[in-house]
């Protein structure tokens, strides 16, 4: 088995694949601090979850966006499954093409996200990635990197809203039942929210009248809050809450010389 970890700001999706089928997954906050041997044992606990031996997991894979993380955790992969992880980064020798100014500077997950849209739907596609950062990756069907647009993330937006006002509560990111708010939780909801699926909706539309090909790109939403916004946003073609995983699994295969069995 594989197991692959998608290091974000926010949180850390972690991913069990037995083949090319996504067995188990598991989101945990990348902001504590952890030492390899705490990683190590957190790494056990989810495989015992999952019924899983630590003996069976062969294979392990990190893409991360923030450095501090990716050595302990490298780490506890080596110590407690014995299985020395593939790191995919700007470096790595992936058959994708980072058309930009500084491709050394873009982040692993926008480049995992260009592997697995190129190799998985095989046309023009605009990754909406919802994490910490709401990114819009541009992405060509033989697998070129564009670039694309960074905003504030839903949460974040969210967060710093309700930290510096004084008298705005934090509250959960669901979708009211209206627009008009007649609580203050309902306005900062619907403000969040629907304001989040709007400004995707625009971003959208804006990226594909400056996009270079005739073909009109595919819109494919991704992350931890892909599926909330979901029912909100008229640009999305498809949810694929698991496509930087995906993504992963195929940098590994590629990167351990074994070849896509996608």
């Amino acid at each position: 088995m594989l197991i692959v970890f998608d290091v974000g700001n926010s949180e850390t999706t972690v991913g069990l694949f037995d083949q090319t089928h996504l067995v188990a997954h598991w989101r945990i906050t990348t902001s504590i601090e952890r030492t390899a041997d705490e990683f190590g044992l957190l790494i056990l606990g989810l495989l015992h979850t999952a019924g899983v031996a630590p003996e069976q997991v062969s294979h392990a894979a990190i893409g991360s966006v923030v450095p501090p993380i990716t050595g302990p955790l490298a780490a506890a992969c080596t110590r407690y499954l014995g299985a020395p992880p593939v790191i995919v980064d700007a470096r790595a020798a992936l058959p994708i093409t980072v058309a930009v100014d500084e491709p050394l500077t873009v982040g692993a997950d926008r480049l995992i996200n260009t592997l697995a849209a190129s190799r998985l739907y095989a046309r023009d596609t605009i990754c909406v990635d919802l994490g910490t950062a709401t990114t819009f990756d541009c992405i060509t069907a033989d697998g070129v990197f564009l670039g694309g647009v960074i905003m504030p993330g839903v949460r974040t937006s969210a967060e710093t809203l309700t930290r510096r006002t004084s008298k705005l509560p934090a509250t959960e990111i669901v979708a009211p039942q209206r627009v008009i708010g007649t609580r203050t939780e309902e306005c900062i909801r619907a403000g969040v929210l629907f304001g989040a699926a709007d400004a995707i909706d625009g971003i959208v539309r804006r990226i594909k009248r400056e996009w270079p090909r005739a073909t009109e790109p595919y819109v494919v939403a991704t992350g931890g809050l892909a599926e909330v916004l979901q029912p909100h946003c008229t640009s999305f073609d498809l949810v694929a809450p698991y496509l930087t995983l995906d993504g992963l699994r195929l940098a590994h295969e590629i990167l351990a010389g074994r070849g896509s069995t996608a």
